[in-house]
């Protein structure tokens, strides 16, 4: 079993709702959870004339190769109802995923750590509540390390629900 590190995301319909299917299909096709992060609400990032985003951080166990993973959480996005139409755009559910263990891993199809998880605090915010401590391989910094070197204007605040 290897240890990933997933994030999700949703800006469209019931946010919170999305984020919590989406745990549960990954704890279905993906395997255990073993931590979940605070809820963390952040304004767009990219394309910024959309509904504020709710983010949250998942460590799971899989059996799954890193391809296979890939598969799996492009296959949920996709039950979910996600529809690709415009980089960065609005999104019922984004699953990404940042690390499979310590590997680095570059293809065609993925890059493994996230290339970008560093530059973003929607992506460090989470990650910090449950990882902390974690190495990014290729970085060889700590996910605290980087929060602090984040030059991301973007607040990520914990999400106060209704």
């Amino acid at each position: 079993m290897k240890r990933v590190f997933l994030h999700t995301g949703s800006n469209q319909g019931d946010r919170l709702r999305n984020l919590k299917l989406a745990a549960s299909a990954l704890k279905d096709t993906v395997g255990p959870i073993l931590h979940f992060s605070r809820i963390f609400e952040t304004a767009a990032w990219g394309v910024r004339d959309q509904p504020d985003f709710l983010n949250q951080a998942l460590e799971l166990e899989t059996a799954l190769d890193p391809i296979g993973l890939l598969n799996t959480v492009l296959e949920i996005e996709l039950d979910m109802g996600r529809v690709r139409i415009q980089k960065w755009g609005q999104r019922l559910i984004d699953i990404d995923i940042l690390y499979y263990g310590d590997i680095i891993w570059e293809s065609d199809q993925l890059t493994l750590p996230h290339p970008h998880l560093h530059e973003r605090n929607f992506v460090l915010a989470p990650l910090l509540d449950i990882a902390p401590d974690f190495v990014h391989p290729r970085l060889k910094k700590t996910t605290r390390e980087l929060r602090s070197l984040c030059n991301d204007a973007l607040p990520a605040l914990p999400f106060q629900s209704e």
